[in-house]
């Protein structure tokens, strides 16, 4: 499991699931192939805006379980998606933390 932030919020994370090609949409994880996610926008978002910063969701938070693909393809599937999904503000295309 990954999780990270893109620079431009909630706009910039359904931008970037968006623009993702190899990585699936989807919340499960352990699978064998690489899945992505935007929580404040699909699991977390029946909740308000406080209750997702309570649970750690920030709206930049983005969720990758990696699987079984080449880790070039998913690297360069990622440099690809964040710079769509920062395309509006490019100074702001890059993660802003990481964690595994």
């Amino acid at each position: 499991m990954v999780t990270f932030g893109v620079k431009g919020g909630a706009e910039a994370g359904r931008r970037l699931i968006d623009s993702v090609q190899i990585f699936s949409l989807l919340a499960n994880v352990g699978d064998a192939k690489s899945l992505i996610i935007h929580p404040a926008s699909t699991t977390h978002s029946q909740l308000e805006p406080a209750e997702q910063i309570a649970t750690g969701t920030t709206p930049d938070l983005i969720r990758l379980s990696v699987g079984l693909e080449h880790v070039d393809d998913l690297i360069a599937d990622l440099e690809q998606a964040l710079q769509a999904a920062t395309a509006e503000s490019p100074a702001d295309g890059s993660l802003v933390g990481a964690a595994g």
